[in-house]
Parts: structure tokens; sequence; C-alpha cells
């Protein structure tokens, strides 16, 4: 069984982030591999091993530095990486798909292809839906539980409400993977040591012919999430604390 996971390079949530230029941001902060993604890999690590043997490559698009995240990954069980390398801060989910669907089919046949359901930068949401069009495949998204029987995934999904369902797919699919499908474990140290001489495969993203057309999203404007102001306790009586909080209100224009 050969599984591609499309791994992005995303900043940490917990770092800080500065904007710089209107659309774009300073890249010294920590990068993180995106945690869907992370669930995405882990599933497939643990399906290769139930499989008693296969291949599980990482395919990733972005800048040279995303070779960390990639390293990570490879460090969780991962045999191999493919990085499609490009110079752009910002690739929307249309080229990001074509890019991914390019050099995995430049690499083998997939017999099933896992992703996050999103990504926690840009969250457009759109990128495994886009994949699997582009491939003519299956897709099932926000994926909690999956069993592989023969040549059928047997997947069950989160829908709206807190509600489930369980769909029947052929191989290969699209998976999108969300929290609850497993548990992400650790890598020890002898794991991050072999990852270290793992195979990255570097692919120019300008040598994947991926034709005109080019973007169809464009980054207009980035703004940094307000601080949130520090809380202030009221005292005094229960009528003393409501008459401050009315005149805090006051002072804001709320009221």
């Amino acid at each position: 069984m050969r599984i591609y996971v499309c791994v992005k390079h995303v900043p940490d949530t917990a770092a800080r982030i500065t904007i710089a230029g209107g659309t774009g941001f300073v890249e010294t902060c920590k990068f993180i591999v995106n945690p869907y993604d992370e669930y995405g890999l882990e599933e497939a690590v643990q399906l290769v091993k139930k499989a008693g043997g296969g291949e599980v490559v990482i395919v990733t698009v972005g800048k040279e530095s995303a070779t960390a995240s990639m390293r990570a990954a490879l460090a969780l069980g991962a045999q191999r990486g493919i990085l499609v390398k490009t110079d752009a801060q910002f690739l929307d989910s249309r080229t990001t798909s074509l890019a991914l669907k390019k050099a995995i089919e430049a690499d083998g046949a997939p017999d099933l292809i896992l992703t996050g359901k999103q990504s926690i930068d840009s969250e457009g949401m759109q990128t495994p839906y886009r994949l699997g069009q582009a491939l003519g495949m299956p897709v099932v998204s926000d994926v909690v539980k999956l069993t592989i029987d023969n040549r059928t995934a047997v997947v069950e999904r989160e829908i709206e409400g807190g509600g489930r369902e369980v769909l029947e797919v052929d191989l290969p699919c699209v998976i999108g993977a969300t929290r609850g499908l497993n548990e992400p474990h650790y890598p020890k140290l002898p794991e991050i040591l072999q990852a270290k001489k793992k195979e990255i495969k570097v692919v120019p993203i300008s040598e994947l012919g991926l034709g005109a057309g080019g973007s169809c999203t464009e980054i207009v404007h980035l703004l940094a999430t307000p601080e949130r102001g520090k809380a202030r306790m009221l005292e005094g009586s229960t009528r003393e604390k409501v008459e401050q909080l009315v005149f805090l209100l006051e002072q804001e224009n709320v009221l």
C-alpha cells in the first residue's frame, strides 16, 4: 500500500506574527506541521503497519524552509518526502492542489491520499476537494474513523449538529482528517535521528507544467489580531459593581 500524505508548513498558533508589507509576514516566527495533517500522517503510518507493508510519502508545497516540518513528519514514520519548492509566501488552494496532483502523479500511483481537513493559517478548507477533483478521486473530509477493506474505505465523518455519517468509497480516494481520528504519537530520539537521513526530493514548481491560469485568489491586506484588553476587577457591593460597570460601558461608548 502506497499512501501519500499532504503536509503543510504553517506558523505556530502560539507564535507572534509580525505583518510586513501589508500582504505578508516576517517568517522568523516558529513554524510547525499543520496539526490536522498530523492526524492524516498518524493514520497513514498505522494503516501501513496493519497492512504488513507499504510506504508513506510526505508531499509538501512550500519554501526550502518547509523541509523542517517535513523532517518532523518523517520522524513520525513516513519513509520519504517530496517538496514542491516555491518562493511564494502564499499559494491559493487551486495552485496548491494542482502542484500536489502533478507531484503525486510523477512519483507513482497512490492507493490513498490523506490530508488535514484544513490548514490553521489560511483555513480555506478547499485543498482536499480540489485535489480529489483534479485526480478524479472521491473525497471525504472531517473524517474521525477510517477502515480499509480490500479496495474500499469505510469512513465515519462529523456533520453539523454533532451527528456523524458513515460512507463507503472506492480506493484510491482523498481523505481529509480531523481531530478524533487518532492521537498522533511523539517521535522518539532514534526516530528523529533517522528522519535526518531520509530522502526529501525537491521539485521546483516551475518544472511541473501547471500551465496558464495561476492563482484565483490573492491576499489584498493582512491585519494583525488586536491584543485582548486586560481584565478589570470590580469591587464593592452588588450595587456599586453595577454602577461601575455602567460607567465603564458608557466610557467605551457601548451604551
